[in-house]
């Protein structure tokens, strides 16, 4: 069986099949505009609560009541200790590259998230796209950071 690859898709050639791993699941994501990855109200992680993922370890939905706003993303937050945690120092709670997925970041793409798709390391939380991808993500997150750290230079204006 031989793996066919281009920019957008991953295709196994001589089955019917598709490939789903993190490549079909990059390449159904709709590409993005901007720095941060923000539904139509400027909500950023799908309203989760960013401290939650330092703080509890998972992710907890956020209040629309509870908000603060950084870089021009707004963040819900379950807690009003939350809140003023994270008030206090938003760089350390905002996720890394706007908030994208941060395996497709290091395949050169801005991919959604699933919120529950996440890992903390080094003290900085990374999204991705969906609990399969995120099991490729954390097969190399060093490798993986790098690329992603080089491409989202590029990827942050687009």
């Amino acid at each position: 069986m031989k793996l066919l690859l281009s920019r957008r898709t991953w295709l196994v050639s001589g089955t019917a099949s598709l490939l789903f791993v993190a490549g079909t699941a990059l390449a159904q994501s709709t590409p993005a505009k901007g720095a941060h990855n923000l539904d139509a109200q400027g909500v950023a992680i799908h309203g989760h609560d960013p401290v939650a993922y330092f703080s509890m370890n998972k992710p907890v939905k956020g209040s629309s009541a509870l908000t603060a706003t950084f870089e021009g993303a707004t963040y819900w937050f379950a807690t009003a200790e939350n809140q003023q945690a994270f008030q206090a120092d938003p760089a350390r709670y905002t996720p890394q590259y706007g908030g994208f997925c941060a395996y497709g970041v290091a395949q050169g793409y801005k991919p959604d998230i699933d919120p529950n798709a996440f890992s903390v390391v080094g003290g900085k939380l990374y999204l991705n796209l969906s609990p399969g991808v995120l099991s490729r993500w954390v097969k190399d997150i060093p490798g993986y950071v790098k690329s992603a750290d080089e491409n989202w230079k590029s990827l942050a204006a687009q």
